[in-house]
């Protein structure tokens, strides 16, 4: 199953991920693999592949989403910005400044820092 490229179900699958993003406060972030660890298995893949395309799947549904989701709280497990075009990327960080985010000079968020430690409703 190494080249399931999306879950078997990806609506529900983004749905799902979208009601977790939505609950990322104003200032905080989460990392596509975060969010994939709250996510229940989905039916029909087995937990190796899960572990290894969770995050990604989870990064489509955030490229994905709805204009009620906060994407721009969601980076990658570094806490950078995953780059899919140089204007995208920069609006991106501009989002997060404005909601107090910090970056170092290497482009990175402080993970401890910011880190959403969820409280699913």
């Amino acid at each position: 199953m190494s080249e399931l490229k999306t879950p078997p179900n990806p609506q529900e699958f983004f749905t799902e991920v979208w009601d977790i993003v939505r609950q990322i406060p104003r200032g905080k972030i989460a990392s596509y693999g975060q969010i994939a660890k709250m996510l229940p298995l989905p039916e029909g893949v087995d937990v190796d592949t899960f572990v290894e395309f969770g995050a990604l799947w989870v990064s489509n549904a955030v490229a994905a989403s709805p204009n009620d989701v906060p994407w721009q709280r969601v980076v990658n497990s570094k806490g950078e910005i995953t780059e899919k075009n140089g204007l995208e990327a920069k609006r991106h960080r501009l989002m997060l400044e404005d909601e107090g985010v910090a970056f170092n000079p290497r482009g990175r968020i402080d993970m401890k820092k910011y880190a959403w430690t969820q409280k699913l409703k």
